[in-house]
């Protein structure tokens, strides 16, 4: 019996027939469409990502006395994000993801474009010197900083020149 779930051993056995289709033939003779090969290789990671038997295999190595930092290491991430994504019973990592998730909603990814004066960098590049320069400036008081804080909680920092 597969440690696999269904869907997972599904989406690996369209992969492989897939490449069964490609063979030995070049990839411009092949009867698999460079899309569908594309779709169903992310369709295998997808499903790989999502299988129970991933924290499976994870708690029974914390059992087995493993370190965050091997499970990491096997895993391809860093020894706190293995710890962030699989740390604790299924209640507390749904509740911690399902919080990220709610954060991602509720705060955009982009800066908005109409904010007061200039951001740290383009005032620097408008007088052709270094963004450390500015605060430096700032903190000598030859410069107004700012801190701008919108409505959702982000902050930025914002330099507003003097009128030449």
């Amino acid at each position: 019996m597969s440690f696999l779930s269904a869907e997972t051993a599904r989406a690996l056995a369209e992969l492989v027939a897939l490449d069964a289709l490609h063979g030995d033939v070049s990839d411009d003779e092949s009867d698999a469409s460079p899309l569908e090969r594309l779709r169903g290789i992310r369709s295998l990671v997808a499903a790989l990502e999502a299988d129970p038997a991933t924290l499976a295999s994870v708690r029974d190595a914390l059992a087995a006395g493993r370190s965050w930092d091997e499970i990491a290491d096997a895993a391809g991430l860093s020894p706190s994000a293995a710890k962030y994504r699989w740390a604790g019973d299924d209640d507390e990592i749904e509740a911690r993801h399902e919080a990220s998730r709610k954060r991602k909603r509720e705060r955009p990814s982009s800066v908005p474009t109409d904010l007061p004066g200039l951001s740290v960098s383009e005032a620097a590049a408008r007088l052709g010197v270094t963004p450390q320069a500015i605060y430096q400036r700032a903190t000598r008081g030859l410069m107004e900083v700012k801190t701008v804080e919108l409505p959702d909680g982000r902050t930025y920092k914002r330099v507003f020149l003097p009128e030449a």
